[in-house]
């Protein structure tokens, strides 16, 4: 039987040190590791597809435009790219949906991308079985065809390759099944279900419609500017080769200023979390810094404990770096032992992050703990124990080891030099714990002023939702189609415990809605001017009550207005005083969509409603009927797809959703029902990185505030067993208790008032780069740092009182002999 290693037989004799160096290194490595996973799935790793560094989204800048910060793609563009660029590869354009596919099982709404030719062989990931689409199929006119995606052909045909070749009915048409997508693709960061082709007529297409997103992916060698230039040289040529939309002039497209704005496509999945993942990659790096000094305060001691051992062996001839090595081996091996402790802790902490993460936080599928991340904890574990395991070493295995044997009689004192090294740990611990309490609490006034702020809306968990789309084969007549949804919304509203029900395109925060310019007859627009672009739902009688969006001034718009056709709009607060000085000013005006659109007249004004969430400015909302004539250039314009708003004390609850099917079904069976939330769903979801954020960031302060009131605990229970002789002695000489307990409070107050102001200091150099996360909150927001400083102090003081009351509590008689 081989013999154990000197080093570990060192650890198993001190089992209460061993456990507690590995259970604060664990959670320091593992909470790290674990952070480090979703950071690596979603920032680092390149997106799952062939040469992914090729990929860019295509996005362009228009300054001429009023409240457009970045431009999509027109059909017309898709046409000049694909036919004209010398920098593209591959290009395409698509466009998020939903279908209804009928005839598989019960009528099912299922999401849909469109997408042109070029957009599947651009991302280059060749279908499991079948083709991809080709130009014939994105011909108007050719055999309709569809392309599965993995997730619905397991789910609807079992991994069934039969699946190929079959006819789905979708939207009342037949399309044949095409292709079906390996297992694992994703269409970059959406789910979808099936793919289908996007055609354009080019004879029938303008300068207008930017409602397409374009991804490209550029030949070998091209970089990001050249391509940027490239497209630079195309708008021109673009802007004269197609017609303007009638009644528009052309030079309303030159005012625009369109420019050429190429993003790496990574950029376009990931979106706004990267901020708040590298934020949070600090922090929890943050608390790894602490734990490594509350152990290397653990190594001080035990090394402190060896002193007379380490100096004879010094004066036998060992040299420095013999006895260096040595410190080090010890403070690697617990460290590497805590890393591999540190995984089975972020496997854990992963499993909880991804049940806690936003629903928004892209690419959930890639994060795992993989190679790269073992490496990373293997890096993290070795310089861990490099950090804390070279403070003893430079202590103790140096020249001052030859002094100790002389130092280290039974009544030799302890000077203050002795206990700096300790000291500075805990300091250092301290500053490190009030800027991670200043980010948690910093995002704590940020979510408490998130909820303060009045949406548009009321009581969102009573509001039911779900959506109903009735597509042209099921009906064409537009009359027809609002008649089915008004016959579907009388059901409904007569059920059991239901308060009132409307309609609307999108609910507050879906974000289904388009944006587009607003005319008003009595403003003047200069032929190259565009009108402010302003956000378009369509709603029916009755939706602003349902959702409580309080109405300011005038009436709500009735269904006489909608079958009657009259010529009528309302819109929001923050618009009629931006165009008009007040709400009551608004009344009368009238508006239009195009330039060759019926006017309609404002008949109400209702209260701003956050829909981009509450941490962005309300937009501007034109609230149309669902029905119109002479709409976007048609004769009858209908909303066909709609978002049935349900006010009851039933929401969620699966009788009453089960009554919504069948009163939907009772008008049509062919109808599914997709997209059930309730409000407060949809209102959750929009706060879901700031709660992620907070959540995050809240554990990381808890910890480092527990870690650092150990530290100092640790520190004061030290010093009282060090200067047990020298308490003996002044309560010998009669000092009162009380003075004992004042003199080591005191001592760890002071500790934690240096490492107070060292840490306001530190947090307001960086709380700076928190200001994208930050809401109506200052980075140096003088509440925050006050009342966790106060906090801090005051744990502070709970630390040092406890060992300070066991040394006011020793005997005299048995502190002087305790040496």
């Amino acid at each position: 039987m081989a013999p154990i290693p000197p080093v570990i037989r060192r650890f198993t004799r001190a089992p209460g040190f061993t456990a507690i160096a590995l259970i604060t290194l664990a959670i320091g490595i593992g909470a790290n590791t674990a952070v480090f996973s979703v950071v690596n799935g979603v920032l680092l790793k390149p997106l799952p597809y062939p040469n992914a560094d090729e990929l860019v989204g295509v996005w362009h800048t228009a300054p001429g435009v009023i409240n457009l910060p970045k431009l999509n793609v027109s059909p017309t563009m898709y046409f000049t790219y694909r036919e004209h660029s010398q920098t593209f590869s591959e290009m395409g354009v698509w466009q998020r949906g939903g279908v209804t596919i009928t005839g598989v099982a019960e009528p099912e709404q299922v999401r849909s991308v469109r997408v042109t030719y070029g957009t599947l062989q651009a991302l280059n990931v060749p279908p499991a079985f079948g083709r991809w689409f080709s130009q014939v199929d994105d011909t108007p006119g050719s055999p309709d065809t569809v392309i599965l995606m993995p997730g619905y052909w397991q789910r609807r045909f079992g991994g069934d390759r039969s699946a190929l070749g079959r006819t789905l009915t979708i939207d009342a048409k037949p399309y044949a099944v095409v292709g079906i997508m390996p297992d694992g693709f994703q269409f970059l960061d959406g789910e979808a279900d099936v793919v289908l082709p996007q055609r354009f007529d080019r004879n029938r297409v303008f300068l207008g419609n930017f409602s397409y997103q374009g991804v490209a992916r550029l030949k070998p060698g091209v970089t990001l500017q050249q391509a940027n230039a490239d497209v630079g040289r195309m708008l021109p040529a673009w802007l004269n080769a197609w017609p303007a939309p009638p009644g528009l002039d052309k030079k309303l497209f030159e005012s625009a200023r369109i420019g050429p704005n190429l993003t790496p496509l990574k950029q376009d999945v990931v979106g706004d979390m990267t901020d708040t993942l590298w934020i949070l990659m600090g922090t929890i790096g943050v608390v790894l810094l602490i734990a490594c000094a509350n152990v290397a305060n653990l190594l001080l001691v035990r090394v402190e404990g060896r002193q007379q051992e380490l100096a004879t062996r010094a004066a036998l001839g060992a040299g420095w770096w013999r006895i260096a090595r040595e410190l080090l081996q010890e403070s690697l091996l617990l460290g590497l032992v805590g890393g591999a402790l540190g995984l089975g802790v972020a496997y854990g902490a992963l499993k909880l992050l991804l049940a806690i993460g936003p629903e928004t936080l892209p690419r959930l599928r890639e994060i795992a703990i993989d190679p790269i991340v073992l490496a990373f904890t293997l890096i993290a574990s070795l310089l861990s124990g490099l950090l804390f395991g070279f403070i003893p070493v430079l202590k103790y295995s140096g020249p001052r080891l030859v002094t100790a044997l002389r130092g280290a009689t039974r009544t030799s004192s302890h000077s203050r030099e002795r206990h700096r090294a300790r000291n500075l740990l805990v300091v250092v611990q301290v500053a490190l714990a009030l800027v991670l309490l200043v980010a948690s609490g910093l995002m704590i006034r940020t979510f408490q002023l998130l909820r303060n702020v009045q949406p548009g809306f009321v009581r969102p968990g009573e509001v039911q939702m779900l959506r109903v789309s009735i597509p042209d084969p099921v009906e064409a007549d537009a009359v027809r189609v609002a008649r089915i949804h008004n016959d579907i919304l009388e059901k409904v509203a007569a059920l059991p415990g239901v308060e009132s029900a409307a309609l609307v395109s999108s609910a507050p925060l879906e974000r289904f809605d388009s944006n587009d310019p607003v005319s008003a007859e009595d403003k003047v627009y200069a032929p190259t001017e565009i009108p402010p672009i302003r956000r378009f739902k369509f709603v029916s009688p009755g939706y602003f009550r349902t959702v409580g969006t309080p109405l300011i001034v005038g009436r709500d718009i009735t269904w006489t207005d909608v079958f009657d056709d009259r010529r009528v709009t309302t819109i929001s607060e923050n618009m009629a005083r931006e165009m008009w000085g007040s709400a009551p000013a608004a009344l009368g005006k009238r508006i239009r969509a195009g330039s060759i659109d019926d006017w309609r007249e404002i008949v109400g004004v209702v209260g701003d409603v956050h829909d981009n969430g509450v941490h962005e400015p309300a937009p501007g909302i034109v609230y149309w009927p669902i029905m119109m004539s002479k709409f976007w250039g048609n004769e009858r314009f209908v909303a066909r797809g709609l978002t049935y708003v349900v006010r009851s004390d039933r929401t969620n609850t699966e009788a009453f959703l089960t009554q919504i099917r069948e009163a939907v079904w009772s008008v049509n069976a062919s109808l599914p029902i997709a997209i059930v939330r309730t409000l407060q769903d949809v209102y959750e979801r929009s706060m879901a990185r700031t709660t992620f954020a907070l959540v995050m960031l809240a554990i990381a302060g808890a910890m480092a505030l527990l870690l650092g009131l150990i530290g100092i605990y640790g520190v004061i229970s030290y010093s009282v067993s060090q200067r047990t002789r020298e308490i003996g002695i002044r309560m010998a000489l009669g000092v009162d208790h009380a003075d004992v307990r004042r003199m080591f409070v005191r001592h760890g107050l002071m500790l934690s008032g240096i490492g107070i102001a060292i840490g306001i200091a530190v947090a307001a150099g960086l709380a700076r780069l928190m200001a994208s996360m930050l809401f109506n909150v200052s980075p140096l927001d003088a509440v925050t740092y006050v009342a966790v400083s106060a906090v801090l102090a005051s744990a502070a003081v709970l630390a040092s009182y406890l060992p300070a009351r066991r040394a006011a509590a020793l005997n005299p008689v048995q502190a002087l002999r305790a040496e």
